[in-house]
Formats: structure tokens, C-alpha cells, sequence
């Protein structure tokens, strides 16, 4: 797997590609030069991975108990080979993920599922159903992979407490197609009493690069 970092201290942040893109995205469409102050001045390192969305979620061509496993295995390398390498080399102890589109829900889904590890969370137009990928097929890790379905059920004290000392930020717009997504994900937030932040961004920018530019620089770093 391949990734690509950007900056040399600050808070470590770990860059989730859009549905199916790649470790490259982030940089290519402009995201890294939107924060080239922040990185060069040190308040930001981002640590830009790849993703396996064509072999997990969206691979059609596989059964639907294969795609969850393949996203188990992507989250398994993500704790056990990504998250060792941010730690050698940024020693800042905090750690905050993001991303963008089908990045928000792999950003979102890993500070949920590991609250012990994310302390900062930034969604910019998330799209958090993983349902729509597994042609009717349901079982507890589809069910412990959507946020939809597993927060607002959350009783376990211990993700509870970490959740409530964490920090999320959920990002759209008026125009953004997956704004009814963030409400609800933002309510089942506000009922489980988690520091979170819901914004509704009221300019005509829609759910694309552009809108994702002026959030980055607003939230990250």
C-alpha cells in the first residue's frame, strides 16, 4: 500500500481518498496547496492513504460477506501498519482523520469504532451508508461498520466516555446532496451527549472539490 505525507510536525492527520480514489487524490485535486501555510508552518502533517474500496465496498463482482471482510483487513493494516509509522514519525499525541465524500464515512467509521486512538474527526460531505453496497446481505460487522446503525444503539460505557472527550465535526452544505446524512448522523451525536458540531455551509457551493478547499483550510490544522 501506498501513501504519501505531507509536513513535518503538528497535529498528525490521516487523509481518506474519496469513494474508490487514491492515496494522490488529496494532492491532486488541490487540497494539499489549499494547506501549504498550515504544513509549511508546522500546524499540520498529513498522512494521505490509500484506499481498497474497489475490492471492499464497491466490488460487485465479489459476495457481500467478501467486500466487509476485505474492509476489515483494510482497517486491520490501518491500526497495525499506518498508525505505527505516524507515531515514529510525529510524536504529537493527539491524532484527527478526515476526509471527503465516501472519505467522511471512513474518517467517521474509524474515529467511531476506534475512539481510543482518534481524537479529532473532520467529515467534509460525508456519505455514511454502507447498506447501499451490500445488496440486502446484513450481518454484525455490516452492522459495526454503519454509523447509522451502531451510534444511535451505543450503549457501552467505555466507547461512550472516550466518544464524549473526543471531538467531530460533520461539514456541508445547503446544496450538498448528502446533507440529510450529516442531520441524522449529527442527531444520534447529540443524543449520546458527544462534542460535536454540525455545519451547514449557506453558499451555493455543491458536493465537490471547491466546497471541500474552503473547508479544509476553515477546519484542519
Amino acid at each position: 500500500m501506498e501513501m504519501l505525507i505531507f509536513g513535518h510536525a503538528g497535529t498528525p492527520t490521516l487523509v481518506f481518498p474519496t469513494s474508490q480514489g487514491r492515496f494522490y487524490e488529496y494532492d491532486d485535486r488541490g487540497m494539499v496547496g489549499a494547506l501549504s501555510h498550515k504544513l509549511e508552518h508546522g500546524h499540520l502533517q498529513l498522512f494521505c492513504v490509500d484506499s481498497v474500496d474497489a475490492e471492499s465496498w464497491y466490488n460487485r463482482g465479489v459476495h457481500p460477506r467478501q467486500r466487509v471482510e476485505r474492509h476489515m483487513t483494510y482497517e486491520s493494516y490501518l491500526l497495525h501498519e499506518v498508525l505505527p509509522l505516524v507515531r515514529q514519525k510525529n510524536h504529537n499525541l493527539n491524532l484527527a482523520v478526515t476526509g471527503c465524500s465516501f472519505g467522511g464515512y471512513h474518517a467517521v467509521n474509524f474515529a467511531l469504532r476506534h475512539p481510543d486512538v482518534v481524537n479529532y474527526c473532520y467529515s467534509m460531505s460525508g456519505a455514511f451508508d454502507v447498506k447501499q453496497f451490500m445488496d440486502g446481505y446484513y450481518d454484525n460487522d455490516v452492522y459495526f461498520n454503519s454509523p447509522h446503525d451502531y451510534l444511535p444503539q451505543m450503549g457501552d460505557t467505555w466507547y461512550l466516555d472516550r466518544y464524549r472527550m473526543n471531538w467531530y465535526l460533520l461539514a456541508t452544505s445547503h446544496w450538498d446532496f448528502c446533507w440529510g446524512e450529516n442531520e441524522a448522523l449529527a442527531g444520534a451525536m447529540r443524543w449520546k451527549g458527544m462534542n460535536h458540531r454540525i455545519d451547514v455551509w449557506s453558499d451555493d457551493l455543491q458536493h465537490d472539490w471547491p466546497l471541500w478547499h474552503r473547508m479544509a483550510g476553515q477546519y484542519l490544522g
